[in-house]
């Protein structure tokens, strides 16, 4: 889901292979919930799934194709009435387009923050990584959640914003267009947790791990 309509926060300067020190930084992908329930014939379909997915991919190959760090994270929906990525069902199992290799590190997550009750933290750090770069959905949800953590956490932080989906929300009477919500919270992460661009942007400006 691209941010036609707004104002794209780039702020390549944050994402300095090197700290202050010359140290070079070790950067680790998170992929957040790009399960089966999110693309069409799921339980909950999201704007722009397929192509935030296409780009997943592409973001993904690049990893793979250095052998970087890659964190796949899963949703399972354990709360009373939960009608999405129900436990041993299709929709939670992770989406084709993305399918994690079997060296890949696959972490199971119970709440919209990939962090919490979870490995991940621990994950990163045997990893030895620094900086994160973070896609998937729902963008005003699990990739909100996710990145103000690992900003919190203290690690550098990157979102892919056309590799992210979300969908239409309801508030005060009125329907708030997925396109506004993306941008909206694209926006919020952008002023102050995270550099927020596009895939293509992250592979031409040479921003390699």
């Amino acid at each position: 889901m691209g941010l036609t309509g707004w104002a794209r926060i780039i702020r390549l300067g944050m994402f300095s292979l090197n700290d202050k020190w010359g140290h070079t930084m070790k950067t680790g992908l998170i992929l957040v919930d790009i399960q089966n329930d999110y693309f069409a014939g799921g339980r909950m379909e999201l704007v722009g799934i397929s192509e935030a997915g296409q780009k997943a991919a592409e973001l993904l190959s690049v990893f793979r194709d250095n052998n970087w760090p890659t964190f796949h994270i899963q949703h399972l929906s354990a709360r009373k009435g939960a009608t999405f990525f129900l436990q041993d069902t299709k929709g939670a199992e992770i989406h084709d387009c993305i399918q994690p290799l079997s060296d890949e590190t696959v972490i199971q997550k119970f709440y919209p923050n990939s962090f919490r009750e979870t490995a991940l933290l621990e994950e990163l750090k045997k990893s030895q990584v620094e900086q994160v770069v973070i896609c998937g959905a729902m963008s005003h949800m699990c990739i909100d959640a996710t990145t103000r953590a690992a900003f919190d956490l203290g690690f550098k932080c990157m979102v892919i914003e056309d590799a992210c989906a979300t969908r239409n929300l309801e508030f005060g009477g009125k329907t708030i267009a997925a396109e506004q919500v993306h941008g909206s919270f694209m926006a919020a992460l952008g002023s102050a947790y995270a550099g927020v661009l596009a895939v293509e942007e992250f592979t031409s400006n040479q921003i390699n791990p």
